[in-house]
Parts: structure tokens; C-alpha cells; sequence
């Protein structure tokens, strides 16, 4: 091939990747993960084949793919947002604190290593062949990809090993947009600052300013806004509200600082959920926070958990860590007594791991500690394993007792990521049935019932984005109380994908979207 044909031949395979964009913030949590979700609703409605990308990210709250590929919950909402199906091409590395020196490292979905941040500072840069190769196969099937940076791209520490900031602006050849969050206060010195601390070709790449989460009237921001524009050089693209009806996934734990812990007037049912040290997967909850006549109060190991209709103990990434703080903090004590009052539980994944007798972890997975006592409040017992379960899957229900007894036989979807295989004992009852694990058909039982039907345990996240099980759940709450039974039984994927259109719709209002568009040349 003569060399004029050749460099065609490039010309003609870069033609034909997508076209990038990337938002960066000046912090995390500066709102970076829903600005890529709202442009690629924003896009796809515009009739582009979009898709999001992170290289890597820090998170608890996961989810697995339909090939069973476990990626961060981020991602999935914006592949939502995308209209499209979640792939781990999205998030090639996810990593999940397990303590607060240790994280597990997923590599393309699956388990590579537990390391600690020094570990993981000297061995990130091997990832970035896979990081592009991942990049590059989105680019060849969707028309722009939308990337999100993780944290600060102005983390002089970091920069050297960055796999997740500018040194992904520059592989995908993106222009940048620069996020700060101005409820958090010195929005206009954290801009200017991080742009400071770039390099000049890094600072080059920002071609926009977005300033977000803002309360009140936005044009008492413009002797602000003039004089960063003036300093910078670069625009202010828009200045998003602070969205106060707006309820979507969570990325992590931060967003639980502003949850609602206030007890409950008696006129609605008030559910408890036990903010575990190493909370995962909360997301689990969040549709039960969207329903009529529902108070949910988050409460920390050692608080009191008071007068409660419910009791949830959800996901940890470190179940053997937090059972021994829940000991030590004397919430197994509170917890079992507010259970002889007769109100029920649920445990969600290492939720339902605590309500057992006991937990072992023979192979140091997760403790040097080899076994630990449970809550006594299932008949069942755990082994934590060195293998994890990730995967998607349908079930029915089998045997729901007082809670779910109403809706026996019926189906509902949800998803397993766990590492511990989890035995009824003496003929103890499961809850669910389990007819099919990604693809593949299934006839496993799942769960555990206690005797009297008023405590459950089981590994299905998603359990309450099932509306008809919400709603059997709550008219039982409601019920016991003589409150009106008018929980609203939707499936939460409608809900969801309203709140998606109302991000968009609020995005394209208050930010320069055909500014995004010229970046993108289209």
C-alpha cells in the first residue's frame, strides 16, 4: 500500500470513531457523573448513537452487566440515560474501598486484586492499554462518547499516574468541560485554582466552565461570572440549579450527608435503614424514598433506632468489618430488641448475611478474623468465599411470609454481587426462586424467612424497583397502622427515566448545549 493511500486509510478510520467530550470537576461530587448523564439524554434525543465512559471509578454501588461484567452504578444510569444497555467497555476499572487502606480492584468487570493505595498508585498505569482498548471500542460503535473524569484532574499527587483525568482528554483528543459546585462555597476559587495547577496544554483542552448546584436567583452571579471569564479566558457555559425534586442513583455515600433522619409524626410509615461503615449498593433504596407516606431515616451504629415500622439492612463491602462495629457499638442489642417488639426486617446481600448466626471467613477475604457471631435473627450461616457472583437475574417469589405473602408466584428482576454463599438450616424456609441468572436458566432458592414470617434475608439488589413487591410491602406496613394503602406499585425504571428527561430538560434550559455541539462538530 503506497503511503498516500495509506494515510487515507487513517484519515478515513478516524472519520469514522466517535466524537468526544469530557466533564472534569473541581472536586468530587461536583456533579460530573449526572452532566454526563443529562447530555446523553440530552444527544440521544437529538438522534445520536451515544454512549458514557469512565475510566476508572471509586464507588460501592456497582452493578452487573448482562454478561455478568460488574461496573459502577454511574455508568449504568447514564448508559440509561444513552438508551442503551450497560457494557463494561464503559468502566474498564472500578474500584471498592474495603477499608480505609484497601480497596478491590475490578478490572474489566471482574476480581483482579485487593490492594492498598500505594499498590494500586505503582500498578495503575498497566491498565491504560485496556483503558484505551475499552475507549477505542466504543468509539467504533457509537457516534460521541461522552467521558467523565474522576475526582480532580488538579490533584498534583496523582497527576503523574492519572488514568482518569487529563490524560484521558488527551487519548480520546476531547475537549474539556470544567464543573464547580458552588454549594459547597469558594466555587469561583476552586475553578480558577484548578485551572491553575494545570499544565498549559492540559489547561488548553477546557474549552467551558459550568457552575453547579446553585440556589436562588443566577443573575446575581454575573459580577462572578464576568470576572472569571475575564481571568480565565474561558466561558461560562451555564449555571445548573440545584435540583431539589430531582431523585436518581447515587454514586456513593456522600449523598447520604443530606438523607432524612428525622423521626416520623406516626402518620406515615417510617422505615429505618442501618447506615453500615461500609455501605453498598444503597441504591437498593432508593424507590422506597419516592413512595407516598414513607419517612426513611438513615441511622449510624450506636444511634438509637427508636419507634420504626421497618428495619433494612442493606449491602456492605466489608460484611465481617461492620458486623463487629454493629457489636461494638451495641446496635446487634438494639436491633434484636426492637425485633421483639414485632417489627420486621429485611437484610439486603451482607444485610442478610448479620441477620444469621454466624459469618466465617476462613480464607481472609475480607478480616483476619475467621468467624464472627451474626444476629441470630435467621436460621441460616454464611461463608465469605475468594469467588464474587455478579450477575443479573429473575426471580419468584417462593414463600414471602407476613411481608410479601400477597404476591407469591410472582416474578420480579434484580441483580446478585456477592462473595459469601449463604445456608439455611433445620428446613429454614427460602424466599425466592431464582429462574434465571444472566442468560442462563436457573432453579435456585435464595433467601431466608424467620418462623413468624416478619424477618427476611436475600442476595437481590433492586428488590424494591419492583413495584408490585413495594406495594405489597408497604400496604403491609400501612396496613398494620390503619393508614390508607396507596403506594404507588410502579416498576422504578418508569420513574427512573422520568427523572432522566427532567435532568435533561433542566441541563438544556440553563447551559449552552449548542456551544457543546459546536465542540463536537455537529
Amino acid at each position: 500500500m503506497n503511503s498516500a493511500l495509506l494515510s487515507a486509510v487513517i484519515e478515513c478510520d478516524k472519520c469514522m470513531r466517535a466524537r468526544t467530550i469530557m466533564f472534569q470537576g473541581t472536586s468530587s461530587d461536583a456533579g460530573k457523573s449526572l452532566m454526563v448523564a443529562a447530555l446523553c439524554r440530552i444527544l440521544v434525543d437529538k438522534g445520536f448513537k451515544v454512549a458514557p465512559f469512565k475510566s476508572q471509578n471509586m464507588a460501592l454501588n456497582s452493578y452487573p452487566t448482562e454478561d455478568g461484567c460488574e461496573i459502577g452504578r454511574a455508568q449504568v444510569l447514564q448508559a440509561i440515560a444513552a438508551r442503551i444497555k450497560p457494557s463494561v467497555d464503559m468502566n474498564p476499572i472500578l474500584l471498592k474501598p474495603t477499608d480505609s487502606q484497601r480497596a478491590q480492584v475490578i478490572v474489566r468487570g471482574k476480581i483482579y486484586k485487593n490492594l492498598s493505595a500505594g499498590e494500586y498508585h505503582i500498578e495503575k498505569a498497566g491498565f491504560l492499554e485496556l483503558v484505551e482498548d475499552s475507549l477505542e471500542r466504543l468509539r467504533r460503535k457509537y457516534d460521541i462518547v461522552v467521558i467523565e473524569g474522576a475526582g480532580s484532574p488538579a490533584e498534583i499527587n496523582l497527576k503523574k499516574e492519572d488514568i482518569a483525568n487529563m490524560r484521558i482528554a488527551k487519548m480520546a483528543d476531547a475537549p474539556v468541560i470544567l464543573i464547580g459546585d458552588i454549594d459547597r462555597g469558594g466555587v469561583f476559587a476552586s475553578l480558577i485554582g484548578t485551572l491553575e495547577l494545570l499544565d498549559h496544554d492540559e489547561r488548553g483542552r477546557v474549552k467551558g466552565i459550568v457552575i453547579n448546584k446553585f440556589r436562588g436567583d443566577a443573575s446575581l452571579l454575573k459580577p462572578g461570572i464576568d470576572f472569571l471569564e475575564e481571568r480565565t479566558g474561558i466561558r461560562v457555559l451555564g449555571t445548573i440549579p440545584y435540583m431539589h425534586n430531582l431523585k436518581v442513583d447515587s454514586e456513593d455515600s456522600l449523598a447520604l450527608d443530606s438523607a432524612n433522619r428525622a423521626s416520623s409524626n406516626g402518620q406515615v410509615v417510617d422505615i429505618v435503614v442501618i447506615r453500615l461503615p461500609h455501605i453498598a449498593n444503597f441504591t437498593d433504596i432508593d424507590a422506597l424514598s419516592h413512595e407516598p407516606g414513607v419517612n426513611l431515616r438513615y441511622v449510624m451504629p450506636g444511634e438509637p433506632i427508636g419507634d420504626t415500622d421497618l428495619v433494612i439492612i442493606p449491602g456492605s463491602k466489608n460484611t465481617m468489618g461492620d458486623m463487629e462495629v454493629l457489636h461494638e457499638k451495641g446496635m446487634v442489642a438494639e436491633i434484636r430488641a426492637v425485633r421483639k417488639k414485632g417489627v420486621p426486617m429485611i437484610g439486603i446481600c451482607g444485610g442478610y448475611q448479620m441477620l444469621g448466626l454466624y459469618i466465617e471467613d476462613k480464607y481472609g477475604t475480607e478480616s483476619d478474623r475467621q468467624v464472627i457471631e451474626g444476629m441470630g435473627l435467621l436460621n441460616c450461616a454464611t461463608s465469605i468465599l475468594q469467588s464474587k457472583v455478579a450477575t443479573q437475574v429473575k426471580a419468584e417469589v417462593i414463600a414471602g411470609g407476613d411481608i410479601f405473602g400477597s404476591i407469591t408466584g410472582s416474578s420480579i428482576a434484580g441483580y446478585e454481587i456477592h462473595m459469601g454463599n449463604t445456608e439455611r438450616q433445620e428446613g429454614a424456609p427460602g424466599a425466592f426462586r431464582i429462574i434465571k441468572r444472566g442468560l442462563a436458566v436457573e432453579d435456585v432458592s435464595d433467601g431466608c424467612i424467620s418462623d413468624d414470617g416478619v424477618v427476611i434475608g436475600t442476595y437481590i439488589h433492586g428488590l424494591f424497583d419492583n413495584g408490585l413487591l413495594r406495594k405489597s410491602l408497604l400496604d403491609f406496613l400501612k396496613d398494620k397502622k390503619g393508614l390508607d394503602k396507596d403506594s404507588l406499585g410502579l416498576d422504578y425504571d418508569m420513574y427512573r427515566q422520568a427523572q432522566l428527561d427532567l435532568l435533561a430538560e433542566t441541563v438544556s434550559a440553563n447551559l449552552d448545549v449548542d456551544f457543546l455541539l459546536g465542540l463536537l462538530g455537529v
